[in-house]
């Protein structure tokens, strides 16, 4: 249970929270004029919520980690993430509602190219659309080998996931994906005595799924990534009574969410505008939502800092749908930094707003950004400890002790 002391000081109130997670947020100072990201951003919203609320900044994992996408989310969730550790391919199935329940396995995979002596020449398979894409993908779904059942899903694209049923299974199996070009994929090997026969069971299939693909122009194989099964998360309601709903354009995002039991609600728009419009259209139904944007990351990978900067411009202009539905706690950060200059995630601290009208201690600061946040009065914590900080703002804690 995360942070299980708080359980008997849970007060469920009716307040209404907001989690506003832009991904990648943080950056590093390197536009001509020596800004960010973020503060390249024009974001009058923001800053006013900064100058009326309190800032800080969050170490998703410890300091000097770089954190992947699923432990970030699960620490602003509030689960420890090196206690709660969650495979890849569970988040991918989760993402696209493939149920993976415990003992299962699920892993990512990706439409490759092979050459004529079986090496790998394109990774992704010159990235072949979603729909050229779609027939070759279920075509795996229809292979099947004795001793397990298997189902293979589209994720987007080239990517898939595939889930693995049956007696006896463990996930410790090593990535068939060999992370480079010109060599053949990896044997799947079991990495503990306990996945042997999961290994064999999985190479069976692999060696099937290659003869059906054998005629294939371009995607003529296939590589697996992130063997997992269902880590067995406490759920959202169980750990903070809250009935919580997620807001995301992207499925892993989703399969994080789903995994820590909220409902994931469908989109009536594109953007921030429209992912604010869905909460808008549900918010009677739930008191908690995570809402994720997930360009802010994308054009940080790419090194694109103006891109990155017109997002959270697009953001601070979507803002005022969100704060009309009058919110009792607005967090707004990221689950870390993806600086354009490294073109990747790492490990600086990432920024963080509390907005709650009625609870939060106001500080110095009058903008959000890297520099504002370094010197908010929530200082640096720990990413885990956000939800603590969502009820204690919502009123949704009592007092410890006598």
């Amino acid at each position: 249970m995360p942070y299980s002391y708080l359980k008997p000081l849970l007060d469920d109130n009716g307040s209404k929270i907001v989690l506003l997670v832009l991904d990648g947020l943080g950056g590093i100072a390197t536009s001509p004029e020596g800004k960010s990201a973020l503060e390249m951003a024009n974001t009058p919203n923001l800053d006013r919520l900064a100058k009326e609320g309190t800032l800080g900044q969050t170490i998703p994992i410890r300091y000097g980690i770089t954190p992947g996408s699923g432990p970030a989310h699960l620490a602003l969730f509030g689960y420890e993430p090196l206690d709660y550790v969650i495979g890849r391919g569970a988040l991918s199935a989760s993402g696209v509602n493939l149920p993976v329940k415990v003992g299962d396995i699920a892993a990512r995979g990706n439409l490759c190219t092979l050459d004529q002596d079986g090496n790998v020449r394109d990774r992704r398979a010159g990235r072949i659309s979603q729909e050229d894409a779609a027939p070759v993908i279920e075509k795996l779904n229809q292979v099947q080998i004795p001793g397990a059942k298997v189902e293979v899903r589209q994720v987007k694209e080239y990517r898939f996931v595939i889930v693995m049923r049956g007696e006896g299974l463990a996930p410790s199996l090593n990535d068939t994906d060999p992370q480079e070009e010109g060599v053949p994929p990896l044997k799947v090997e079991a990495q503990k005595p306990e996945a042997k026969k999961s290994a064999e069971l999985m190479q069976n299939w692999i060696a099937e799924a290659y003869k059906t693909l054998a005629d294939q122009p371009i995607a003529n194989g296939f590589l697996l990534r992130g063997f997992a099964t269902d880590p067995g998360l406490p759920s959202y309601e169980d750990a903070y009574q809250l009935q919580a709903a997620c807001i995301a354009e992207y499925p892993m995002y989703k399969g994080v969410s789903r995994l820590v039991g909220m409902d994931v609600l469908d989109l009536v728009g594109a953007g921030a505008e429209g992912e604010f419009k869905t909460a808008e259209k549900h918010w009677d139904e739930h008191d908690f939502f995570f809402i994720h944007i997930k360009k802010t990351d994308s054009y940080g990978e790419d090194g694109n800092l103006e891109a990155k900067s017109k997002v959270i411009e697009e953001v601070d202009k979507a803002l005022p749908i969100l704060l009309d539905l009058k919110p009792d706690v607005l967090m707004v950060t990221g689950d870390h930094s993806t600086p354009a200059l490294l073109k990747s995630h790492s490990w600086h601290p990432v920024p963080f707003l509390i907005w709650a009208p009625e609870t939060h201690r106001t500080d110095w600061e009058t903008a959000f950004n890297e520099k504002n946040c370094a010197r908010g009065g929530l200082g640096t914590f720990p990413a885990v400890e956000t939800m603590s900080l969502a009820l204690a703002h919502a009123k949704r804690l009592q007092k410890f002790g006598a």
